[in-house]
């Protein structure tokens, strides 16, 4: 039924404008004001984000959003440097001092856990699904 039907991801914030300014500069993705009083986020590959404003926002206890990037040591250093705080977590996903929870293993990824400026999670990591 939907197999040839286009799909859009979506997630809600608290503030358009700081939504608007993390994505658009800090994470350096082009981010177009939605005529469905939003934003749209376009992502590599044509995939599309749908960010809307909801008054009563609650943060995502989820990965909302997952980058893949080729050095996952480089991007963390660079969003750092972009004031972007890396969650530190203890037992199974550890991460190291960077942020990063190191699997050791070339099947896992390595990823690292941030947050957006509503608190929702998102992630990079040096693989892909």
């Amino acid at each position: 039924m939907f197999k040839d039907a286009p799909a859009f991801s979506s997630f809600s914030v608290d503030d358009l404008e700081k939504a608007k300014a993390f994505y658009g500069e800090t994470l350096g993705l082009e981010v177009a004001e939605n005529p469905y009083m939003g934003l749209t986020i376009n992502l590599a590959g044509g995939m599309k984000i749908y960010v809307y404003p909801k008054e009563d926002h609650q943060p995502a206890t989820f990965t909302v959003l997952n980058f893949s990037v080729e050095d996952i040591d480089k991007a963390v250093d660079e969003l750092k440097t972009r004031g972007v705080v890396f969650e530190q977590y203890e037992g199974e996903m550890q991460t190291d001092e960077k942020g990063i929870a190191r699997s050791g293993s070339k099947e896992m990824p390595d990823i690292a856990w941030f947050r957006d400026p509503a608190g929702n999670f998102l992630s990079v990591s040096n693989g892909t699904l």
